[in-house]
């Protein structure tokens, strides 16, 4: 008889039902003394970054070479043609994309990175780098072959019964290909670039060199705080050049999702064995892109649930368990029909001390019940601001406590002045993005984009509260021990939410569809006014103009 008993992993983790191999956790080779080699790959950051006193010549003059090609070239041809401010966006973002391709895996996992950071670039940017994603040119297939027979010491052929040479996917760190066992079970093989480990070093050296010299330059990078970026990039980074750091954040978040009882999220199981520091070999998952709604809804998928759960088990795994998917976009989540969500690619994972993960809760709940001082407080232990930040002269300074403009019938001009003033006034306190919040935030807006089109009608302000009051009533003994929650007591307060939107207190719903409109109308409106206002290059021009005609009338 077949047997019919659920795979013994289903009881820890969160996995497919039909289980290619069975993965105990006591059981993996390549699991060993990962401890110690996670805690050797984070000191050897500070390394990496430490600002040399002779800076990297070479590769400097390198990068500099194809960037500067690119912004010369905007500057001096594209922007000389009367685009639009969005054509000139794009076409920069398209010249910035095909410099990032040319210097190779570093930019280009920088350029993966800007792909996924919607309502943090400029849309066009993240539209053109999301080509980063996995359309990078692929290594030939005699050097994968190699980086494979190295690692396992056996030849190709002892391990696969087939390979497909042609990837499924090449990014900018690994490519995956689609291979079968000797065994017959159908897989997919993660495999490093070969020269990626040198390289990525090489150029962490010249970033971490620049990056000082850009600290208030310009207000985004004096808010974004480039040194603090590059450690960000050379964490995430350094511990993706390592699989088996990457197969366990998968073993870590699987267990995360069963514990909260998020079965509708599934993570891919690594294999037994063939697991090294540059190779990876999982279970094969197919679904649905994030972006095939039409046929997710055909195949008759609830893509609503969909969102929801994706939403719910993220934050649960933040803020409960301060373990989640550092880098989720679209390429990275397959829908299933049956609903299911399959979660890939784990190599940027998030991972939060209690202090700091305790302070994501706070943030959370302060935001949930409209305690500024809260959410402050809570800003300042994750780092966005300094510990000894007067809280309620920032709250007064930002205009926090003050109704919010409606920014749908502000002017351009007004909310030109407002985006100036609130900027001076943040910076003026120091105000920072911290690498976890930066993390944090970059998933939240790609799970608000998801939202938008996945489920565009859902109410906004009904599913705050939902989600809101799901933490309440689920994990009410975890909040009453972390932050003191009484849970018999708690109501999902609005008002801090329609003051960040700038809606009436009076509006009691508002659609995704709806808040699309009132984006799409302050981009336009901010769009104008920049079309309406003259570039550097613009006045130049008129003023020489103006002295070439002055000149004409005084000749004799």
């Amino acid at each position: 008889m077949p047997n019919t008993q659920p795979p013994a992993d289903l009881q820890w983790g969160s996995f497919s039902d039909d289980a290619p191999w069975v993965v105990d956790r006591e059981m993996l080779g390549w699991r060993m003394r990962l401890d110690p080699i996670r805690y050797a790959t984070q000191r050897e950051v500070p390394r990496l970054i430490r600002r040399r006193r002779i800076p990297p010549l070479s590769r400097m003059a390198q990068t500099g070479g194809f960037l500067g090609w690119g912004l010369g070239a905007w500057r001096f041809w594209d922007r000389r043609k009367g685009l639009s401010p969005s054509e000139s966006r794009l076409a920069l973002s398209r010249r910035l994309r095909r410099a990032f391709e040319k210097l190779g895996p570093t930019y280009i996992k920088l350029g993966q990175i800007v792909s996924s950071g919607e309502g943090i670039f400029p849309e066009e940017l993240v539209k053109e780098f999301r080509q980063l994603r996995d359309r990078v040119k692929p290594e030939p297939f005699a050097d994968v072959k190699r980086v494979i027979e190295e690692d396992f010491g056996r030849d190709l052929s002892e391990i696969f019964a087939s390979f497909d040479q042609q990837p499924i996917a090449a990014a900018s760190i690994a490519q995956v290909h689609v291979a079968t066992l000797l065994t017959g079970e159908s897989v997919v093989v993660k495999v490093q670039r070969p020269t990626v480990a040198r390289r990525v070093r090489a150029d962490l050296a010249a970033m971490s060199w620049i990056a000082p010299a850009l600290v208030g330059r310009i207000p985004v990078s004096a808010l974004a705080n480039p040194p603090a970026l590059i450690e960000l990039f050379a964490e995430t980074i350094v511990e993706e050049l390592d699989f088996r750091l990457e197969a366990d954040n998968m073993l870590d978040i699987a267990a995360i999702l069963a514990s909260t009882n998020q079965r509708t999220i599934i993570v891919p199981r690594p294999h037994p064995t063939l697991v090294t520091r540059r190779v990876l070999v999982m279970e094969r998952l197919d679904g649905f892109r994030f972006d095939q709604v039409a046929e997710m809804r055909d195949a008759g998928v609830n893509t609503e649930a969909v969102v929801r759960s994706c939403m719910i088990s993220f934050l649960e795994g933040a803020l409960l368990h301060g373990v989640f998917h550092g880098d989720l976009h679209g390429g990275n989540l397959l829908v299933q029909t049956d609903g299911r969500v399959a979660l890939l690619d784990f190599g940027i994972t998030g991972r939060l001390t209690q202090t700091k993960r305790l302070a994501f809760l706070r943030l959370l709940l302060g935001g949930s019940q409209n305690d500024l001082p809260m959410q402050i407080q809570a800003l300042c232990q994750l780092g966005a601001f300094p510990m000894d930040t007067d809280i309620d002269a920032v709250i007064k300074d930002l205009g926090l406590d003050k109704p919010a403009i409606d920014p749908t019938t502000a002017s351009p001009d007004e909310l030109v002045a407002v985006l100036r003033e609130l900027t001076k006034s943040m910076l003026a306190y120091g105000a920072r993005l911290p690498k976890e919040l930066m993390l944090f935030v970059k998933d939240m807006l790609f799970l608000d984009g998801a939202i938008a089109t996945m489920a565009p009608d859902i109410d906004l302000f009904a599913m705050i509260s939902d989600v809101g009051m799901y933490f309440a009533t689920q994990h009410a003994a975890t909040l009453a021990t972390d932050v003191g929650l009484d849970s018999s007591t708690f109501t999902v307060n609005l008002d801090g939410y329609r003051n960040a939107l700038g809606v009436d207190a009076e509006v009691t719903s508002l659609t995704y569809s709806e808040l699309q409109q009132r984006r799409a109308l302050i981009r336009a409106r901010l769009e104008s006014h920049q079309k309406s206002t003259p570039t550097r290059f613009t006045r130049r021009r008129r003023l020489r103009r103006k002295l070439s005609s002055i000149a004409g009338r005084r000749r004799p």
